[in-house]
């Protein structure tokens, strides 16, 4: 697990405060390759490229996690709406937020998640 004096600058500002990047520009929003998707912080298992899919939101999006026993979901009331954030259960790291806007024959989850969030380790 990293400390919070190792993490970036941006990691720092979306993993240990609440931030968001902007849409389009992070890692992992174009990526197809196959593999697992890991928390940047301390490296949990979090979403595999199986249930990847392109939402066009221009974050990585998912229809679920790998395990649900390495994810927390919390109500976020901030910036006045209702949402649900998601974050690693292992580091506390927030990840961002899931919606129920995900394609309907995979349950219609949509876990938007921050891409400085995550490490990519192919298979």
């Amino acid at each position: 697990m990293k400390k919070d004096e190792e993490l970036s600058p941006e990691l720092r500002r979306v993993a240990r405060e609440g931030g968001t990047e902007m849409p389009f520009t992070g890692t992992y929003v174009n990526n197809h390759e196959n593999g697992t998707y890991k928390c940047a912080v301390c490296g949990a298992e979090l979403f595999s490229s199986d249930t990847k899919f392109d939402s066009g939101t221009g974050w990585p999006s998912f229809t679920d996690p790998v395990n649900l026993e390495h994810v927390e979901l919390k109500q976020d009331t901030s910036l006045g709406m209702a949402r649900t954030e998601v974050v690693c259960k292992t580091c506390g790291a927030h990840l961002g937020h899931v919606f129920d806007d995900g394609p309907a024959e995979a349950g219609g989850k949509r876990y938007c998640i921050n891409s400085v969030c995550l490490d990519f380790k192919k298979k």
